[in-house]
């Protein structure tokens, strides 16, 4: 079991703790945040807390601050969590990549790509052949309909749908 060491100790970040609680891959959870009595230390120094056997997630709702984190973490060969709640569906045909979290009952369809540090919130569907490129927000409910590539940042609001291609691949 790994270690995980989330930055930011606030709703998004005791949600993330919340989901990787219950896969039950983690042996420990650890807050960093530079506002928190929740917090073990402060988000600049993540170092001391790493080892072989850690992996950490930027927990920002700021989607390019969440892009920006996991830069850094990558050029300090600091390994990426991917979290995923069990009840979320993943096409065993679809891409997840490393610095990722899927909250509960999200479905993510057939060839479909997931890159780093998107946030695929509660309920939310990524249907079959979209591409979601770096640092997207789907929020809760929302919907990706097929063969879309969703723009690196990008939020979704809850219950916002994507028509069928309309930012093409």
């Amino acid at each position: 079991m790994k270690r995980l060491v989330i930055l930011g100790a606030g709703g998004h970040g005791q949600t993330v703790a919340d989901v990787a609680e219950q896969t039950g891959l983690f042996s420990e959870i650890i807050f960093l945040d530079d506002n928190s009595e929740l917090a073990s230390g402060k988000c600049s120094e993540y170092k001391l807390f790493i080892d072989d056997n850690t992996v950490v997630y930027p927990a920002f709702g700021n989607n390019e601050a969440r892009l920006n984190w996991e830069e850094e973490f990558l050029n300090n060969e600091v390994k990426l969590a991917k979290i995923i709640h069990p009840t979320a569906y993943i096409s065993p045909k679809a891409e997840i990549a490393d610095g990722c979290v899927v909250f509960p009952n999200a479905i993510i369809n057939t060839d479909t790509k997931i890159e780093r540090a998107c946030i695929i919130n509660c309920g939310a569907i990524v249907d079959h052949g979209c591409v979601v490129e770096k640092g997207v927000h789907i929020g809760p409910g929302a919907i990706v309909k097929a063969e879309n590539r969703v723009p690196k940042c990008m939020k979704l609001d809850a219950g916002e749908v994507i028509k069928l291609r309309e930012y093409p691949l």
